[in-house]
């Protein structure tokens, strides 16, 4: 195949998620080229992803969260017929991408679907009891490819790295390490009530708890756009936090790829930590880690008993870190 275009909706999160699923159909048609519709906020992710900087993927920016009326989907539709894309992969499952997929004529249409599906040609069954990395890799078997999911992996870039690296020289930590805290949440995460922001005066217990215990190792707090409030909170709390503010998710990346360990809840910097195989523990509400997080010791996920992430005990957090 020469082309194959995907569709992933969502965010930067679901991004990550996705790339063991890019990097099998890279594996089986290396000569290929890709192509991702991607919503405009989750287009940085792609900073972390390889054959995005090899130049083998193009991106085509697509608000699926926007009122999109006909005019919208046209466009789109426009967009893909300019190319002869041989396959199509899509995370989509309204009947509306269905109808899309059907609507440009790409002879191979993968998706979510029934053996009967009218608008696709190689449905794949939905099983969203397991890892979403996993999950999203199914739709590989419509094109008969049986290999097992790849782990999760980004790519740091050199610029990223030395900026982390001089930062790390700024705050005085190159030497001693640090743990990382990133405790915020997304604005549309925040936006549509999701359950992922743990207090800042049970986050404040659990760091003095990391402190007593390693009083040598420094907290390093990350700051994104959304968290400025929050991590102003906390600094004031907790005395002897330093602060660092990636402005891009290949700096961040390379700022958790430095850390001895990743505090975190639910959220994209989580699944960075998952791929650059950081010691990670994080905080979940109503969602199942073992949908979200892969099996083994290096990311573990402490969960609510009430199914609301305000109701972790901080000291339940310090016996997991220190256990």
């Amino acid at each position: 195949m020469k082309e194959i275009l995907t569709l992933v909706p969502g965010g930067i999160g679901d991004q990550l998620l996705f790339f063991p699923t890019l990097e099998q159909l890279k594996r089986h048609y290396p000569d290929s080229l890709f192509s991702v519709v991607v919503e405009p906020r989750a287009k940085g992710a792609y900073r972390a992803n390889k054959y995005f900087h090899e130049g083998s993927l193009n991106l085509i920016p697509f608000d699926f969260k926007d009122r999109n009326g006909p005019a919208d989907w046209g466009n789109l539709l426009g967009v893909v017929r300019d190319r002869e894309y041989d396959a199509v992969l899509s995370l989509g499952r309204r009947w509306t991408v269905g109808l899309l997929l059907w609507l440009t004529g790409i002879p191979q249409r993968v998706g979510y679907g029934e053996p009967d599906s009218f608008f696709l040609t190689h449905p794949v069954p939905l099983k969203p009891e397991q890892y979403a990395a996993h999950m999203y890799h199914d739709l590989v078997r419509g094109l008969g490819i049986q290999s097992p999911c790849p782990p999760m992996e980004v790519t740091l870039l050199k610029e990223d790295v030395e900026w982390s690296e001089q930062q790390q020289q700024q705050l005085g930590i190159a030497e001693s390490g640090y743990v990382l805290l990133h405790g915020g949440a997304s604005q549309l995460a925040q936006q549509k009530g999701l359950d992922k922001i743990y207090p800042v005066d049970k986050w404040a217990t659990v760091l003095q708890g990391v402190q007593q215990r390693q009083p040598n190792l420094p907290i390093v707090v990350a700051c994104g756009p959304d968290d400025r409030a929050f991590v102003q909170e906390l600094t004031r709390a907790v005395p002897g936090l330093k602060t660092i503010s990636p402005p891009d998710i290949g700096k961040l990346a390379a700022t958790i790829a430095a850390a001895n360990l990743m505090l975190c809840t639910d959220s994209a910097p989580m699944h960075l930590a998952v791929a650059l195989q950081t010691y990670t523990y994080a905080l979940f509400g109503p969602t199942d880690p073992k949908k979200l997080l892969p099996e083994g010791d290096r990311a573990q996920g402490i969960v609510s008993p009430t199914g609301k992430i305000a109701d972790i005990d901080p000291q339940t957090i310090l016996d997991n870190v220190f256990s």
